[in-house]
């Protein structure tokens, strides 16, 4: 005869017990050591970060609430949708379109935002990374957070004919970045005219040299992000129609690294190839190999990249020169499968200039482009931003979107705090924007500019509300593997 029912219960329900309390519950950690991506970044002797995200601060993220949210993303909306704030935030975008500047050039724009601060009535602390601006709005006590947008604009040939065009030869801001500044420039003028709703400070960081600059890095080093405890920031998409929001939690965006390779040989007549040792067969075959990295090496379902963007070697139809030079990105989400790409790379250049007689020196960029890490959401502030969003452009617009191979220096922040980007559409055939982020063709349906100073402004608001009532996490170290 067998146990009685209720000790069969009592047996069953101490098993679930043991068994949930033996998954530890998820954060943004977990990205970071149980799923393996990218727990060596620290270990990565070219990556200048090394120093940073050895603590967690003390954050309130995983003990937010999120109750009642509603009522205040409205009135954010509200205020926003005036005809006159719509039209000022037009002339910024405007303004800083046509006068583009490249990484740690951006003095007009910086000049630009430090006016509008003063308008506003809005402190700030410059310079900052050379041309960066930290402001903050708020009663200058904890909780703290940041809002980013980034302010730099591309070596890019503007070929979109408009009023508003660049003035400025071969710049352009092909990324979005101008609307950026724009929004977040929104974002302070909401949030001054409801400062007293503030239970805490925003800090809205104005960063210069996103564009493979080490912008972020610099900002960090500087103190950009003061006390801040999350850090939140929007990018615009033409992936999603005007208006509506993107967003993932956890690896949203790939870890990214350069290369550049010159392949030596002898040059000599084009006629007589026997006396040469021909470095354009060479690079030929090492970008045809390169392909096959990823091709022929990766599991089709583990998402990796190698792209050849550069070749240049030769000046005349019937020489063949002495030596080329190739380049191009690599990208993975996962240290392992990074750190794979990167070793594979150099074996190829190597062994396939080798096998057409010639050297190769092979340079993955650190000083100038750092390598840098994959853009990781953490999973509660995913979930606050996908509410708020909801709050102000209605849960219908608000989607999932897949990971994306493309890299944001937005990663370097999360590395030290816990933070999310989301992505805000601009996809609107009728006005021509439906080209893709560094096409010359680029433009923006400026009809979304205060949707994302609202958003700004509502999910700080919020996130400073709820927070207020948590009790905040103790700071954990995190350990190097």
């Amino acid at each position: 005869m067998g146990p009685p029912a209720s000790a069969l219960v009592v047996h069953v329900l101490l098993s679930l017990f043991l068994l949930v309390s033996s998954f530890p519950p998820q954060s943004t950690l977990s990205f970071d050591e149980g799923q393996n991506l990218f727990p060596s970044w620290r270990t990565l002797n070219s990556l200048p970060v090394s120093s940073l995200g050895s603590y967690r601060r003390p954050c309130s993220a995983d003990r937010l609430p999120f109750e009642d949210m509603q009522n205040g993303s409205s009135d954010i909306m509200f205020m926003a949708e005036q005809s006159s704030f719509v039209e000022w935030l037009k002339f910024v975008r405007r303004s800083v379109h046509e006068n583009p500047e490249l990484a740690f050039e951006e003095f007009h724009t910086s000049a630009l935002i430090r006016r509008e601060l003063d308008n506003i009535g809005v402190s700030y602390r410059w310079p900052v990374a050379g041309t960066g601006v930290v402001a903050s709005i708020g009663s200058g006590k904890p909780p703290f957070v940041a809002l980013r947008a980034d302010m730099d604009a591309l070596p890019i040939q503007e070929r979109v004919e408009w009023a508003h065009k660049s003035k400025t030869a071969g710049k352009m801001h092909a990324c979005g970045h101008d609307a950026h500044v724009a929004m977040l420039l929104g974002a302070a003028n909401l949030l001054k005219r409801r400062v007293e709703k503030l239970q805490g400070t925003v800090l809205l960081i104005f960063q210069p040299a996103e564009e493979g600059a080490t912008g972020a890095m610099r900002m960090i080093e500087e103190g950009a992000l003061g006390q801040a405890e999350a850090i939140f920031a929007l990018h615009v998409s033409h992936a999603q129609p005007t208006g509506v929001v993107g967003l993932r939690a956890g690896p949203v965006l790939a870890g990214c690294g350069f290369f550049k390779a010159i392949v030596i040989g002898k040059g000599g007549h084009g006629a007589i190839p026997q006396n040469t040792i021909d470095p354009i067969a060479a690079a030929s075959s090492i970008v045809q190999s390169l392909q096959h990295v990823v091709a022929r090496e990766s599991n089709p379902f583990d998402a990796q990249v190698v792209s050849v963007t550069m070749l240049d070697g030769g000046t005349a139809f019937n020489v063949i020169p002495d030596s080329v030079v190739i380049g191009g990105t690599f990208r993975a989400f996962t240290a392992e499968k990074f750190e794979a790409l990167r070793r594979r790379i150099k074996e190829v250049i190597m062994k396939q200039a080798e096998v057409h007689r010639c050297k190769a020196e092979v340079d993955f960029l650190e000083e100038t482009f750092p390598f840098s890490p994959p853009t990781v959401n953490d999973i509660h502030l995913n979930e606050y931003v996908k509410k708020v969003a909801g709050g102000v452009v209605g849960s219908q617009n608000v989607v999932e979107v897949k990971p994306m191979m493309g890299a944001e220096d937005f990663a370097f922040y999360t590395r030290v705090i816990p933070g999310v980007i989301y992505f805000l559409g601009i996809r609107n055939e009728t006005c021509g924007s439906v080209h893709s982020p560094h096409s010359p063709l680029f433009s923006i349906d400026e009809s979304v500019l205060h949707v994302g100073a609202a958003l700004h402004a509502a999910i700080a608001e919020q996130y400073l509300e709820q927070a207020r009532g948590s009790d905040n996490v103790q700071a954990t170290q995190v350990m190097p593997p």
